[in-house]
């Protein structure tokens, strides 16, 4: 579904061009971050006990501030676009065909909401690739933005998206038998509090550093491995 999606809004961007009125972006995002807000809320009230997702985030983001994970993610992606930015009009298909392709990869698989997807969808098996679908719908209208620019590389992403994100689907499904119910729970939910900090900030109402927390996934687990009852 993502790479129909990602393919779709590439086609529908490259076709209309910059014709797309602003506030019909606008007014798209908002109603995927409402989305977004409601399925984070759903996925945080699976805790059995609150205590071990807010620990999880504390630590978790503790670490992930330590180590810079949100800038270092945020810098990466503005060195690539720095590496690949042209002054001035397309000199040729060719720069704005690379620019497309390595700008969309970054954008629709370095992210919070991937990482949680995947892992969600590979621990969960059939009726858990929600989150997925919210990330496909949402890539799909980002595609459109940035095809209107940068043309037909943005739809070559779908080799990152099928590559990187079917990898960590994978890696999760490898792990199920290690982890036990309670364990997936309150990871879920851990995961749920940080979608609702990407939420905020498609909704403008909060630029919530979410990639921080990410450590945080793999302190729930441990914590409950350490004192779960």
């Amino acid at each position: 579904m993502n790479v129909l999606t990602v393919l779709a809004g590439t086609a529908a961007g490259v076709l209309a061009g910059r014709r797309l009125p602003d506030r019909v972006r606008e007014t798209v995002l908002q109603g995927v971050g409402l989305t977004t807000l409601v399925i984070g809320a759903q996925e945080a009230f699976k805790t059995r006990n609150i205590v071990f997702p807010l620990v999880a985030l504390v630590v978790g983001g503790a670490v992930g501030e330590a180590v810079g994970l949100e800038d270092r993610v945020e810098t990466l992606g503005e060195a690539v676009r720095r590496r690949f930015e042209r002054p001035g009009p397309p000199v040729g298909a060719d720069s704005t065909f690379v620019e497309g392709f390595v700008t969309a990869s970054l954008v629709f698989c370095v992210g919070p909401l991937t990482i949680l997807g995947s892992i969600q969808d590979g621990l969960g098996g059939p009726g858990h690739a929600q989150l997925l679908i919210v990330k496909a719908l949402l890539d799909g209208v980002v595609s459109i933005v940035f095809a209107s620019t940068l043309g037909w590389g943005v739809g070559f992403s779908v080799l990152t998206i099928l590559v990187y994100q079917g990898g960590l689907t994978a890696a999760a499904g490898a792990a199920d038998s290690v982890l036990t119910g309670r364990m997936v729970a309150e990871m879920t939910a851990t995961g749920g509090l940080m979608i609702i900090g990407i939420g905020l900030r498609l909704l403008d109402l909060k630029q919530v550093r979410v990639a921080s927390f990410l450590p945080g996934l793999l302190i729930a687990p441990v914590a409950v491995a350490l004192f779960g009852r």
